[in-house]
């Protein structure tokens, strides 16, 4: 009764917005299981509102939301440049894909992204590439997934003393129910709920420390002079504030590139354009969905850095050592039941939404990509083999969800800064060579692809940790670039392998370059 009486309201709105989650999905079932086109795309038929509402709110995660703000807590102030390198991408991603991805991919036929690798490339070779960049997209998304649920399972155990493991099951389950049921109809319906949610709330959270401090003047005169100690245990003195005093440009360059760039390149993201239903609404989407990630980035990139003026010097040395627990931190040292519910949902909606259009994106690169190719089945059979396969992986997330308490390899920010490097590196030379380069070959996507995931793993583990000097260079700089030229380099040394001029005619239409 105790517990009930303590977060009754934040209890309340959070088991309301998880209903209506799964209300919608519930709602949708019917329709999604019509076909193919409609499960795994809505038919194509989303408004753009809706799908720039959508796009915003999987872009925007409980990575931005808990691990990036969380960040700030330990890179001060200079972390925010983050948001600015990420609007980039998003504008550089509705202006230069999504038209041509929605024009392609609606004349080929495409429902998937490794789909539109093997029809775009059209030969023998296209079929490995489908194969292969399926196996990326299970191997890469595994971490941006657990990352994903460690966020929300933090923020419910700070917030609402929900047991960890419990939280990380909570979000997993119940996002995959509403998934399952609606497809991508209940995906992009509840994000573009989940993204009205998160916009507020991110302007919510960036007044608690100014409303907890006494305001504007008040709160930076705490931070810009303060004695809490860096990871090192050095004080930050004016850290908090001076661009580059506690994290190098480098580094935040490698991290804004390796996350900024899924949107370029990741599924979930690219996904989004093949729902469109017409130009007028892709016009809206490429206007405002850069205006939402913007504004919401500009509010919580740099929140931890402003909870320094939360916090004494004890709690700051714990918090420093665990950033991703700052905004968990910052609600509960508020202290408002009302606020803390109104956030909790927003985190959880953060969370949620990214989270759906990785399932499903899971589930029809399981099933789709990779079992159909390999032993065709009928058509009727792949919706309720998907619905199992999106089941399963949330399974076995939620294992190594357990395994990363028992082993922490690392925190939110750079699980998921990780599995962004290897989308940029592995899928958007292909992706941008299709829609763009009429010369570029199978052979040419197939090698980026191997070098892209080769460079980022081999980066990683032999040469970033392993030299100091390297330590702020991320590893999607060299895989980038490597990957890049590879594309290049094969697509011009292979161009027989170039497809026949009608079928290019078709993929691009009149006129079109």
């Amino acid at each position: 009764m105790d517990y009930l009486q303590e977060h009754f309201f934040t209890l309340f709105l959070t088991l309301l917005y998880v209903g209506g989650c799964l209300y919608v999905g519930w709602h949708f079932k019917k329709q999604a299981s019509a076909g193919v086109a409609d499960y795994y795309v809505a038919k194509r038929k989303i408004p753009g509102w809706v799908i720039s509402l959508a796009f915003f709110s999987t872009s925007a995660s409980t990575n931005t939301y808990i691990g990036q703000a969380g960040k700030s807590f330990q890179y001060g102030l200079s972390w925010a440049w983050m948001g600015f390198i990420w609007t980039v991408f998003c504008i550089i991603s509705w202006q230069l894909l999504g038209p041509r991805m929605r024009l392609h991919t609606a004349r080929l036929q495409s429902f998937t992204i490794p789909d539109y690798f093997h029809l775009r490339y059209q030969s023998s070779l296209a079929r490995y590439i489908r194969l292969l960049s399926a196996v990326i997209i299970l191997f890469a998304t595994i971490w941006y997934m657990a990352g994903i649920a460690k966020g929300c399972a933090v923020v419910l155990e700070t917030v609402l003393d929900v047991p960890y493991l419990w939280g990380a099951a909570a979000i997993l389950f119940i996002t995959c129910a509403y998934t399952i049921w609606g497809g991508m109809y209940s995906v992009l319906w509840t994000d573009a709920i989940q993204g009205i949610i998160m916009f507020g709330v991110a302007i919510l959270m960036l007044t608690l420390p100014f409303i907890f401090v006494g305001g504007v003047e008040e709160l930076f005169i705490v931070i810009s002079q303060t004695d809490h100690p860096t990871k090192g245990g050095e004080p930050m003195g004016n850290g908090l504030v001076t661009f580059g005093h506690l994290v190098s440009f480098l580094y935040i360059l490698g991290i804004g590139l390796s996350i900024g760039m899924k949107q370029i390149s990741e599924p979930k993201n690219l996904i989004r354009f093949y729902s469109v239903d017409n130009a007028k609404s892709m016009r809206f989407a490429m206007i405002w969905t850069p205006v939402f990630l913007g504004v919401s980035l500009i509010c919580v990139m740099g929140l931890g850095a402003l909870v320094h003026g939360m916090v004494n010097q004890e709690e700051a040395a714990y918090l420093i050592q665990d950033t991703d627990k700052v905004i968990g931190f910052m609600l509960d040292k508020f202290d408002n039941k009302i606020v803390s519910g109104i956030c909790v949902a927003g985190l959880f909606a953060a969370g949620m939404s990214s989270l759906a259009s990785v399932i499903i994106i899971i589930g029809t690169a399981m099933v789709k990509d990779i079992w159909h190719v390999l032993r065709p089945m009928e058509e009727n059979k792949l919706i309720p083999r998907t619905k199992w396969a999106m089941f399963a992986y949330c399974v076995f997330t939620f294992f190594l969800v357990w395994l990363l308490s028992v082993y922490p390899i690392a925190g939110i920010v750079e699980l998921t800064a990780f599995a962004g490097a290897v989308f940029a590196a592995s899928f958007f030379p292909g992706i941008f060579g299709g829609l763009y380069l009429r010369w570029g070959t199978d052979a040419g996507a197939m090698a980026s692809m191997v070098a892209g995931m080769v460079v980022n793993v081999v980066w990683r583990l032999a040469f970033r940790f392993n030299y100091e000097s390297l330590r702020d260079v991320h590893e999607i700089i060299p895989a980038f670039l490597m990957s890049f030229l590879v594309y290049v380099i094969v697509s011009k040394l292979t161009p027989k392998r170039v497809p026949g001029k009608a079928y290019l005619e078709m993929v691009f239409g009149k006129g079109e370059e």
